[in-house]
């Protein structure tokens, strides 16, 4: 194998490993933002199981008869 040859081949696998890499930055980028969106949900979600627990903790609140 000549050394032009073998800077081709070099050249070429740089060429691939710069796309996967990219690729796998662009996954990783999407990944991230889906996972802020999940932890935005699971805040709110966390605020809206706090304020029903504090409202049924009112004396006006309807409790399940026993037989339920």
């Amino acid at each position: 194998m000549t050394d032009g040859q073998r800077i081709e081949t070099l050249e070429f696998k740089v060429a691939h490993l710069e796309r996967a890499l990219q690729e796998l930055s662009d996954v990783l980028y999407r990944q991230q933002r889906e996972l802020d969106g999940v932890l935005e949900l699971n805040r709110r979600l966390r605020r809206q199981i706090e304020e029903i627990e504090t409202r049924t903790a009112d004396a006006t609140a309807v409790e399940i008869p026993p037989h339920y």
